[in-house]
């Protein structure tokens, strides 16, 4: 079976009926937000082209007889503190009973976000970790308006789960909402959408998405979901590989789009069945420096020289995905622990050097050492912990400096001999 179809019987399992997807998605919109509510907002990014994607959605909620109340801009990347207030303000002041989104991932965050804030009160602070918002909302006897959310980019799939990742631009650290509640009633993505993507952006998001797959695998060693998390993990990470540097050399390949939102659709379903870890959880001290999901891909290959003992047969399989694009020659089945470990950084090293990718921390402008030590402590931060506990290799607090410490350290060099085995 080709990855594309694979990933489409994913999705299927995963969804069902409740997402559509690729070219034409929005057709249907009409008929399926009818009767979820009778008075809308919608919150919007604005991008090259957006404005005919926006009428086509407002036409849509005016067809299914929705009156839209009002037309809210989105956010910033990272989605800010700053950002999320007035959002939820915003809304506030209209009071809908209906939310649609049309915009990015973290467009998508900052709605989930808003409206938590907007039902329950109080500060986002209470509701960062794990089921805050459902015990908020099952104590105050309430539930969320329901969220209508529309896709418009390859990468986080925040369209798609229970995450809203909220920064503090203060600060420069990056904490999030995990819930069911939050996960959007319904959701659309048509890829066109993502055609002519600045090279950046298209990079950035795929990555990401591997990132989500990849991670999750690793949490995934030994448990009862492995095989599903693999067969996840090895069609999107394949899909990306193949479609990644083609979507960069021809922006309008809308083979390639879908390849890419097929692999970061499937690395949202990777969230909702495991958990992210060390590519994750030192991407939010990277906010004021990198995006996201540029942030996650340039440590993953430095965690995955950690993980290499308790994940083996994940990179194994990983590497053939790698070696079948000539990204690496390595016999992945002769190879074990750190010795594995390093051969399957070395061919994401291959993927990167191809497209253009950072290799390193040292070489993005602004690094210095305080985002090693913003990364550290906030590795010990008690609302960060899943993170640290979700690693194949789960860490406490007390291993943050002799374990975390020497990863960032070769992340900054690219010095894989640097990184201490536990």
């Amino acid at each position: 079976m080709k990855r594309n179809e694979k990933a489409a019987d994913l999705l299927r399992q995963f969804k069902g009926d409740s997402y559509r997807y690729g070219k034409g998605a929005l057709e249907g919109l009409a008929g399926v937000v009818r009767g979820m509510g009778r008075r809308a907002v919608l919150v919007h990014s604005t991008f090259r082209g957006s404005e005919a994607w926006i009428e086509r959605i407002a036409a849509s909620l005016k067809e299914a007889d929705i009156e839209l109340i009002a037309r809210i801009p989105g956010g910033k990347p990272n989605a800010p503190r700053e950002d999320l207030y007035r959002i939820s303000e915003a809304i506030a002041v209209v009071d809908p009973d209906l939310l649609v989104t049309f915009g990015g991932g973290s467009n998508i965050d900052l709605v989930k976000a808003a409206e938590v804030l907007r039902t329950l009160g109080g500060s986002i602070d209470d509701y960062f970790g794990v089921g805050k918002v459902s015990e908020a909302l099952a104590a105050a006897g309430k539930s969320l308006t329901p969220h209508i959310a529309i896709q418009a980019a390859s990468s986080s799939a925040a369209h798609l789960t229970k995450y809203s990742n909220i920064t503090d631009t203060a600060t420069g650290q990056k904490k999030l909402i995990v819930d069911e509640a939050v996960v959007p009633a319904r959701a659309f993505f048509d890829y066109e959408v993502t055609l002519g993507a600045p090279p950046t952006l298209t990079m950035d998001g795929a990555l990401d998405g591997v990132s989500h797959s990849l991670e999750v695998l690793y949490s995934a060693s030994g448990k009862e979901n492995y095989g599903l998390c693999l067969d996840i993990a090895l069609t999107a990470i394949g899909l990306v590989i193949e479609f990644l540097p083609k979507a960069l050399e021809n922006p309008g390949d809308y083979a390639a789009r879908e390849g890419l939102g097929l692999a970061t659709d499937l690395g949202g379903y990777s969230i909702m069945v495991g958990g992210t870890n060390g590519g994750h959880l030192t991407s939010f001290s990277l906010v004021d420096l990198l995006s996201h999901g540029r942030a996650c891909a340039l440590m993953n290959p430095y965690y995955t020289v950690f993980f290499a003992p308790a994940v083996e047969d994940a990179l194994r399989k990983i590497g053939a995905v790698y070696r079948e694009f000539a990204y690496s020659n390595a016999d992945f089945d002769s190879l074990s622990g750190r010795t594995l470990g390093m051969a399957a950084a070395e061919a994401m090293f291959g993927l990167s050097k191809r497209i253009g990718f950072p290799l390193t921390l040292g070489e993005v402008e602004g690094f210095n050492r305080g985002y090693i030590e913003r990364a550290l402590e906030a590795a010990r931060d008690p609302q960060l912990k899943m993170k640290l506990q979700n690693m194949p290799i789960p860490l406490d607090a007390d291993d943050v400096d002799p374990y975390m410490g020497p990863i960032l350290e070769a992340a900054q060099t690219g010095d894989l001999s640097l990184i201490r085995m536990k």
